[in-house]
């Protein structure tokens, strides 16, 4: 190596009086390599490796944060480089040898540029974004966010259409089922009026049938005295029976089909006929002018048995009917009529 030639000499500005009287001359020191003793220290061998270690693995842990968390500024900015002296380049070891980055190194030396230009922006992206055509993790999670809300306004939307839609449909069964129950009340009613007119017809029926199988004691009569009517006229103080006023000689009838057990006088009830019927229940004829039938004797509904008068205790010519049980009670003549289907 050529050495340096030495540069004119300069007035020094020091003077012999600034080290203590005794004037020095000064030169310019250029140095080489023969004046430059090497220096092998322990201490500058290792600030050297320490050195060359810590900025390899400086740039590779730049490299290493960069590609994984996604700082898409990185790639509009121009690579650093990093330069050293060839001294200092000769004695650094292999980053695949240091521990940690040999694994994120690539063997094959072809794979290295890919790493390098490989796009940092798609970090933080998932693959359907990217293929996309996604290019910015910002913009991303920015549509990531907004298509959450508008999932979840469209859950809300959703929830709140569904529970509309329960309310009508529970309101709609609620009147539904009140047209039901006013309908079912309707029916019932009309079944009710239906069962009930029914009821009247079949018992009409009843009474007419009955009503043909019955008659009444006369035809020509008016109704003087009722069942129960009180009175000094008779000695129970009480009215026994139904009195039928009318002409004397009206033909008495038998009101059903039965059997004479008794044809004469009887006291205060003159002349007296009684009719037992099928059932037991007897029929009293009283104050008659004549008896036209005999103990025994079968005869049939409308049947002339008698002939109105005034006989025993009366206070005119009419009939004193009673219609007693089996068992001797009286009861209201004009109620067992009617409910034969006779009106008196």
């Amino acid at each position: 190596m050529a050495s340096n030639k030495p540069a004119p000499e300069a007035p020094s500005p020091f003077s012999a009086d600034t080290f203590g009287g005794a004037e020095r001359t000064w030169e310019e020191w250029n140095p080489t390599e023969e004046s430059i003793r090497p220096v092998r220290g322990r201490h500058r061998v290792a600030k050297q490796r320490g050195l060359a270690r810590s900025s390899t693995v400086l740039g590779v842990g730049v490299i290493a944060a960069v590609g994984a968390g996604g700082m898409a500024t990185a790639q509009s900015k121009p690579p650093v480089s990093i330069s050293l002296p060839d001294s200092i380049v000769d004695n650094l070891p292999d980053a695949e040898s240091l521990p940690g980055v040999g694994s994120l190194m690539a063997q094959d030396a072809d794979a290295v540029p890919v790493a390098a230009t490989a796009p940092l922006t798609s970090a933080g992206l998932t693959n359907a974004e990217v293929e996309q055509g996604a290019t910015d993790a910002g913009e991303a999670l920015r549509a990531r966010i907004l298509q959450q809300a508008e999932q979840q306004q469209a859950s809300a939307d959703a929830e709140a259409k569904a529970a509309a839609e329960t309310e009508a449909a529970e309101k709609a069964a609620d009147e539904a089922r009140q047209q039901q129950d006013e309908a079912k009340a309707e029916a019932e009613a009309e079944k009710k009026a239906a069962e009930e007119e029914a009821k009247r017809k079949a018992e009409a029926k009843r009474l007419a049938k009955l009503a043909a199988s019955f008659s009444l004691p006369t035809s020509a009569y008016t109704v003087t005295s009722t069942y129960g009517q009180s009175g000094a006229l008779w000695s129970s103080g009480q009215h026994t029976g139904l009195d039928f006023a009318g002409s004397a000689g009206t033909p008495i009838k038998a009101v059903h089909s039965g059997t004479i057990t008794s044809a004469g006088y009887s006291g205060s009830y003159g002349y007296r006929t009684v009719l037992q019927l099928d059932d037991g229940t007897e029929i009293w004829y009283a104050h008659q002018s004549s008896i036209d039938v005999s103990v025994g004797q079968k005869v049939t509904t409308g049947q002339t048995i008698g002939r109105m008068g005034a006989t025993g205790n009366v206070t005119g010519v009419h009939l004193h009917l009673e219609v007693r049980t089996a068992g001797g009670s009286a009861m209201d003549p004009m109620a067992w009529l009617n409910s034969k289907g006779l009106s008196a």
